[in-house]
C-alpha cells in the first residue's frame, strides 16, 4: 500500500461524536455521502453495509466508505460506545481509504490521546477550532495508513523506535551510530538495527541520510550557504559523498536545488 497517494487529500470533518448509546439507538439505512471512521471502545452494535451485516464491538475499528448503503442499531444488552468521524475530502477527489470495513485495531496510547486531543478541541470550539480539529485528524489519518502499510500495528507502537527516530531528528548534524542509539534505548546494536528496519521499513542510516538530506535541501533552497557549507552542517565531511547520496534520494545534485 502507497501512503504517497493519500498525502495530499484534505480532509473535513463536519461531525465528531463521542457516541454513547442508548438501548434504542439506530441508524436509519441511506447511502451516505460522506465517510464514517468509528472506534469502538465499549459494547456492540450491529451494521449493515450494502446489504452485509457485520457485527462490531470493543477493539474495533469501522471504516465505511462515501457512497455505501448504511444502517445499524446497538446490542440492547451491551449498547455501545464509540468515537465516531464523519468527513468528506476537500476536492473532487473520491478515492477510499485502504481498510476493511471491520477491522480489530485495539487502540494505541498515541492514537487513544489524538482521538481525545480531538475531542477536547471540537467540544470547545475556540476560534480556529477547525483548522487544529482538522491536523489532528490527519495525525490519526497518517498514523492508520502507516500501520496499514506496514501490517503490523504492535512493532508501530514501539517507543523505543519513536525515541530513536526524535533524537536522529534533533541530532542529525551530529556523528550518529547505532551503537550510541542502541544505548539509548538499551538494545543490542543487531537487534534495533533490525526493529528499526522492522517499524520504518528502511535502514538506521537511510533514515539518518533522509533526514540529513531533507534539511540539506532546505538550506539550499533557502540561499546563503554553499554545497560545501550545507554538507558539513547537515552531518556529511565528504562533500562528493554528499553529493551522491542527495542524488540518490532526490534524483537530482544538491547543485540544482534554487534554480
Amino acid at each position: 500500500m502507497d501512503i504517497e497517494r493519500y498525502q495530499n487529500l484534505i480532509p473535513n470533518v463536519f461531525l465528531f461524536v463521542d457516541r454513547r448509546c442508548f438501548p434504542d439507538w439506530e441508524i436509519i439505512k441511506q447511502t451516505i455521502d460522506f465517510h464514517d471512521l468509528t472506534f469502538v471502545l465499549e459494547g456492540r452494535s450491529y451494521y449493515y453495509v450494502n446489504g452485509e451485516r457485520l457485527t462490531v464491538e470493543a477493539g474495533d475499528m469501522l471504516y465505511i466508505a462515501e457512497g455505501s448503503l448504511r444502517e445499524a442499531h446497538t446490542c440492547k444488552e451491551s449498547p455501545m460506545h464509540s468515537y465516531a468521524f464523519n468527513f468528506q475530502w476537500m476536492s473532487d477527489e473520491k478515492l477510499n481509504l485502504p481498510f476493511d470495513t471491520v477491522t480489530k485495531f485495539p487502540l494505541t496510547a498515541e492514537l487513544l490521546n489524538y482521538i481525545r486531543e480531538f475531542n477536547h478541541v471540537w467540544m470547545s470550539k475556540q476560534p480556529g477550532y477547525a483548522m487544529q480539529a482538522r491536523g489532528l485528524f490527519q495525525l490519526i489519518l497518517h498514523r492508520l495508513l502507516t500501520i496499514a502499510s506496514h501490517q503490523s500495528p504492535q512493532t508501530l507502537s514501539d517507543s523505543r523506535i519513536a525515541k530513536v527516530k526524535n533524537y536522529i531528528v534533533d541530532h542529525y548534524s551530529e556523528e550518529i551510530d547505532i551503537a550510541h542509539l542502541a544505548r539509548l534505548v538499551n538494545l543490542n546494536p543487531v537487534y534495533l538495527g533490525k526493529l528499526f528496519k522492522l517499524n520504518t521499513n528502511r535502514t538506521f542510516k537511510e533514515f539518518l541520510n533522509d533526514v540529513r538530506v531533507n534539511n540539506a535541501e532546505m538550506m539550499l533552497s533557502a540561499g546563503g550557504f554553499t554545497v560545501s557549507e550545507v554538507a558539513e552542517r547537515c552531518g556529511f565531511k565528504d562533500i562528493s559523498y554528499f553529493s551522491n547520496v542527495f542524488k540518490g534520494i532526490k534524483g537530482y545534485p544538491p547543485s540544482h536545488v534554487g534554480r
